[in-house]
């Protein structure tokens, strides 16, 4: 779930699919000094898996030639974003979390949710004195995992902010608003409990809720069932890049005038021992136990993978001419966005970058917007070492000049929340769209010499956005872009 920007898998022997090809050469962040010679990798479908494989033709990633784009006009169609709700690292506030980011301050610490002092890694940016009052009772509190707790919370108050509250939802038809609120790992917490009472007691000591709070789909579901909206209902898990998948969907959907309102957007609650050790195994982390603050260093020369976080990150998507007719308090346009697959490696990017900049050229394709529109870039940047270049070379790829353009990394300050890092980072987007401050991507010490776009280093930026895109890449070569802008009559 770290992205198709995190390292690349490590195994010890070849690991084959039904289809023989097999995944192999990577040690982490770093290639192995002693791979085997690509012709001893030959498969006989054709695929490689060397250090310096080859890529297959892709002709069907080619964008056909465009006259100048337009922007969608019809009202009906037209999507715009009227409230915002999270759970963060810096609290349940959208204010207060967009504060602190304005202020560089690292939300990374120690963990000690659980005793992690024989791991490797012992830090994350773990989510402290949660609170759910007003939002979840006591006892379904105590019962949730934490993942579909935060989707909740940020789900009410993304609603709350879009005065959407019980009353008024209860004078409006609840089938035309629907729910889409994606996880990469779903109840992770519940599964390992469930997996556990299994080994050390037999099955008959497994709780009624193992499978329901372990589930990707019940984020969701929950939500809709704690407030009646019996519009369009599921979940989508596509590994770190799942929120933005969420809201491509939730677009379509009010597009094809299935659904006014759409709650859409991500939750994670990975930070256990379970999902610290599996990305241990991937040796996908940083490992700087000592400076845990300084550790998530998007496109520094030192960075050593990335950091764990976790939370959810929710926005209510609304017709324009729904939210008119409503007089809604509207914060931004959702221009558009687009979806690609890499088709290259489990859990390294492209090093042509082809999967990333067809992304970007089809979200602006979608949005009807010219790349010299975008000035600013919120960034997948998840501090791996293949991955920050490889999405900076795709970004290059695309816009030509760079000159005027800015990119941030917000993982920098609140690790890399999987399934829920594009719902976060589209709150962080939207937030400089309104307020015309960017943002620092923090711990810039030593940038690598291919990053010559301004990643607004060590302190925030006034900048006014014009066109802001949000990128985000999941394992299994999943590619979203989605594309805000300020909100204009």
């Amino acid at each position: 779930m770290a992205a198709s920007s995190c390292s690349k898998l490590v195994f010890g022997k070849r690991e084959e699919g039904g289809n023989g090809a097999f995944l192999l050469q990577y040690n982490g962040l770093r290639p192995l000094e002693n791979n085997r010679t690509a012709s001893a990798l030959k498969k006989p479908n054709g695929f490689f898996a060397a250090k310096n494989r080859k890529f297959r033709a892709v002709s069907a990633m080619s964008s056909p030639t465009v006259v100048a784009p337009k922007r969608e006009k019809d009202p009906r169609k037209r999507i715009v974003i009227t409230g915002m709700g999270l759970a963060s690292v810096f609290g349940n506030e959208i204010d207060t979390f967009y504060d602190k980011l304005l202020e560089g301050e690292s939300g990374i610490g120690l963990i000690d949710r659980f005793d992690a002092s024989s791991f490797s890694v012992r830090f994350g940016g773990q989510i402290r004195n949660f609170s759910s009052k007003g939002y979840i009772d006591g006892k379904n509190d105590r019962r949730l995992d934490s993942c579909w707790r935060y989707c909740l919370v940020a789900g009410k108050r993304a609603l709350e902010d879009a005065n959407l509250g019980p009353e008024v939802l209860g004078n409006m038809d609840r089938s035309r608003i629907g729910v889409l609120v994606g996880s990469g790992m779903g109840g992770l917490t519940a599964f390992s409990s469930g997996v556990e009472s299994l080994i050390q007691k037999g099955f008959k000591k497994i709780t009624p809720f193992f499978i329901p709070y372990s589930i990707t789909n019940m984020g969701s579901a929950l939500l809709a069932i704690d407030t009646g909206l019996m519009g369009p209902n599921y979940s989508i898990s596509t590994a770190c890049a799942t929120a933005n998948y969420c809201f491509c969907a939730a677009a379509s959907h009010i597009r094809r005038y299935e659904a006014d309102i759409m709650v859409v957007g991500g939750t994670e609650a990975a930070i256990l021992p379970t999902g610290v050790g599996g990305f241990i195994a991937c040796r996908a982390l940083s490992q700087r136990n000592d400076e845990p603050k300084k550790a998530s260093r998007p496109w520094d020369k030192n960075r050593d993978g990335f950091v764990m976080g976790e939370g959810s990150g929710v926005l209510v998507m609304e017709s324009l001419e729904h939210a008119e007719k409503r007089g809604a308090n509207i914060i931004a346009e959702y221009l558009g966005g687009a979806i690609t697959c890499d088709a290259h490696h489990m859990t390294d990017p492209r090093s042509d970058g082809l999967g990333v900049s067809s992304c970007i050229t089809k979200s602006l394709e979608d949005a009807g917007v010219s790349p010299e529109e975008v000035n600013y870039v919120n960034a997948h940047a998840t501090s791996t070492l293949a991955g920050d270049l490889a999405e900076v070379k795709a970004i290059k790829k695309v816009f030509k000049d760079t000159s005027e353009m800015k990119m941030n990394g917000t993982k920098s300050m609140i690790g890399h929340c999987l399934g829920a890092s594009g719902g976060l980072e589209a709150i962080a987007t939207i937030k400089a769209i309104t307020t015309g401050w960017l943002h620092p991507t923090i711990n810039q010490f030593n940038i690598e010499p291919e990053v010559t776009i301004d990643t607004v280093p060590n302190v925030k930026k006034k900048h006014e956005v014009h066109v802001a895109i949000s990128n985000s890449f999941g394992f299994g070569g999943h590619n979203s872009v989605v594309v805000f802008a300020p909100f204009m009559p």
